[in-house]
């Protein structure tokens, strides 16, 4: 015990003794620390705040005493040596005392039995925390062995030849709810789910027949006792012959949680989490099914059909108000389709914003119209979406089989070649306008091939850099004075040589490759322009026109890549003129309008391509912030053809007058169109009659020329 350290919290008003006692401490070779204390209080707080290896307390003090601090102690919870160290107090009190709890009790007089008294308890309390410990781990050992077998997901039963309850271990109460005495007594069999009844049955007969052998596992379900199923995995083993166990052990496993998990996965193998729709796979599956049932029967006419069904401005939709928003788009459209259709039709989601209907029984061809027209109807509709109304149409292909020798019928083999063909169709659909329907036909298929291949090349091309800007002119149709260009794409391809817009730029916008392809002709416009004006200082005043595509408007980086377009090229904002068609703008206007007020701040021009074709809201043409409207060739073509085309051209004039816009038209051809503009007071035109579209040199040239005539 030498140099040990000892902690002693003193109960004791005199100082004097509480000296004495210190020295006596350490004559024994303690390294002593000790607290003196005369109150209830002051012990409590040391207790606290401490730890303490014994408390020493003189038996009576004017505040408190030794009985008091006793029951303090134990108040408290600490399993401490507790010794009163006092003079005499007589025998009943010593023994009171001791039988309260105090470990011993040394007269003042005889310290000597002191450090004896101090040592003996010291151990005793270190065999009682040991003993403490032990039993401590014993109890926790035991809980946690209880609680082992009864969370377990396996569960130990027994039963008797008959298939009786004899034994069945805690934790199924956990798993199937029951009391075990419920059981106990009852068959097993009736617990077990009906359809699983005779497998259980056949493994009991086998397992009777082979004594100590362990059979297969088996699968089966038990009703719990709420009423709902328990998945069980069983192996039964026949102990009949052991004394010790006297029946069948069958050792279950919960397996129920798997099984779920195997659910899920198979339902995410064969349905979009999303709608819940059926995917495409088992939209395929289906449809192969429903192939060879119909190549069984020997029938004529139309068989069934399948209509592809693909979101228009979902793209912009989805950029512009989000992705929450446009997954609430997509599951409302599933529930419209699968209200426009019949029972025994199947609706699946086989891409994006891509679905899939197919119609089993077909009476005739114009059922397929009938139920197209239907959906068009549906979709046209608003939906309701986050607090906003948002509106949208669909593009529809159509598929017809049947054994008819009448060309929209088809009659594929494979189920993939039918969804094709119906895909295929779309690509028509939405040539004829958003909203539209096509069936599809032989001829189709290798229009679809031949749209494949200029789709490739056109990815090539874009990599090649083999596309190339015209320049075509727009001018003052009173001076003849040049007030900007707008930039026309044009393809140099390789085998066919130039390649007019109208037959790539679809594709383009089809595949997404209108992006890069838009970003190569903004910054091309821009730097040639930005020559230009270096070239020829009085070139300063031109504009730029740059046609941009509605996917190409709603991509977050839009406005950070214009910024960093203008900035290495050096051209200024206020001559950069972004041309989007009217249907485009009335679209970016309502649902991110954000976008257009962005453009505005760095001065960047805005104006409505082949304005009169759309269905813009003319009382709200003022909120927009537009700089120009420019009038549709359609309607510039007509104008020698009587009064009401005039009058519309007056009308969209005099409409851009009264909100201080400027006005150009497009595809003025003649000189008699010229001079009808000129007299409807249109500024501005540009048409093959003033000049055709140019490449860079002849812009160069044309731009020093009237720069010339206009010095």
């Amino acid at each position: 015990m030498s140099q040990a350290h000892l902690r002693v919290l003193l109960v004791e008003d005199c100082e004097e003794d509480a000296l004495l006692l210190m020295r006596e401490l350490r004559r024994t070779g303690y390294k002593l620390f000790l607290e003196r204390v005369e109150t209830a209080a002051a012990m409590q707080q040391q207790l606290m705040e401490r730890e303490w290896d014994m408390v020493i307390s003189d038996y009576s003090l004017p505040k408190f005493s030794a009985p008091e601090a006793l029951k303090l102690l134990q108040e408290t919870g600490l399993d401490l040596p507790f010794i009163i160290v006092s003079g005499y107090i007589g025998e009943d009190a010593a023994v009171a005392a001791m039988k309260a709890g105090a470990h011993d009790y040394v007269m003042k007089d005889n310290l000597a039995r002191l450090i004896p008294a101090v040592e003996r308890e010291l151990r005793e309390a270190a065999v009682r925390r040991q003993n403490q410990l032990a039993e401590a781990g014993r109890r926790e050992s035991e809980q946690r062995f209880r609680a082992l077998i009864e969370n377990a997901t396996d569960i130990v039963v027994i039963v008797d030849k008959d298939g009786v309850f004899r034994y069945i271990s805690p934790s199924q109460e956990r798993i199937f709810g029951y009391k075990t005495e419920e059981l106990l007594g009852k068959k097993c069999l009736d617990y077990i789910y009906p359809e699983d009844v005779p497998l259980a049955i056949a493994t009991m007969k086998r397992s009777l027949k082979q004594p100590r052998t362990s059979q297969a596992a088996i699968e089966c379900r038990l009703f719990r006792r709420n009423g709902s199923l328990c998945f069980l995995e069983a192996v039964a083993t026949n102990l009949l012959d052991d004394p010790s166990v006297k029946g069948v052990v069958v050792n279950c496993h919960d397996i129920t949680e798997r099984k779920h998990a195997e659910e899920q996965l198979r339902f995410y193998a064969f349905y979009d989490p999303l709608t819940g729709l059926p995917n495409r796979t088992l939209f395929l599956e289906n449809l192969g099914q429903l192939i060879e049932q119909k190549s069984k029967q020997d029938l004529s006419g139309a068989l069934f059909a399948i209509l592809f069904l693909d979101l228009d401005r979902f793209d912009v939709i989805k950029y512009s108000l989000g992705h929450l928003v446009a997954d609430e788009l997509l599951s409302a459209t599933a529930a419209r389709l699968v209200r426009s259709v019949g029972i025994a039709d199947m609706v699946a989601r086989v891409g994006i914003d891509e679905f899939a209907l197919l119609i089993a029984q077909l009476e005739d061809v114009g059922q397929v119209q009938r139920i197209a027209q239907k959906i068009h109807t549906s979709i046209a509709m608003p939906f309701h979406l986050e607090g906003r109304e948002v509106f949208t149409t669909a593009s529809i292909g159509i598929a017809i089989a049947g054994n008819s020798p009448i060309p929209c019928m088809t009659n594929y083999d494979r189920p993939e070649d039918f969804l094709r063909a119906a895909d295929t169709a779309i690509y028509y659909a939405k040539r004829r306008g958003k909203g539209s329907s096509a069936v599809f036909d032989a001829s189709m298929h290798a229009h679809a091939l031949a749209r494949l291949e200029l789709e490739a090349d056109l990815r090539r091309g874009i990599e090649r850099q083999e596309l190339l800007l015209h320049y075509q002119p727009i001018v003052s149709l009173f001076t003849g004075r040049l007030t900007g260009f707008e930039a026309l794409v044009r393809w140099n391809h390789p085998q066919m040589g130039l390649v007019s817009p109208g037959d790539f730029i679809p594709a383009a916008e089809e595949t997404g490759l209108i992006l890069p392809l838009g970003s190569w002709v903004l910054r091309e416009a821009c730097r040639q322009l930005a020559c230009w004006q270096k070239q020829f200082p009085s070139a300063s005043c031109l504009t730029m026109s740059v046609n941009l595509a509605g996917l190409q408007l709603v991509q977050p980086d839009l406005i950070d890549g214009i910024d960093r377009i203008l900035q290495e090229t050096g051209l200024e904002g206020s001559r950069l003129k972004l041309e989007l068609t009217e249907t485009i703008f009335m679209e970016i206007a309502e649902v991110a309008p954000a976008v257009l007020d962005q453009l505005k701040a760095r001065q960047i021009q805005l104006s409505i391509d082949d304005f009169g074709t759309g269905y813009s809201s003319l009382s709200r043409l003022h909120q927009w912030p537009l700089d120009t409207l420019k009038i549709d060739r359609s309607f510039v073509s007509r104008l020698s053809l009587g009064n009401e085309s005039s009058e519309v051209v007056r009308t969209i004039v005099n409409l851009a007058h009264n909100l201080g816009l400027d006005v150009i038209a497009e595809g003025v051809e003649t000189a008699e169109q010229m001079y009808k503009l000129q007299s409807l007071q249109c500024q501005c035109g540009q048409g093959n009659f003033l000049s055709k579209p140019l490449d860079s040199k002849a812009a160069t040239d044309l731009i020093g020329e009237k720069l010339k005539i206009k010095n």
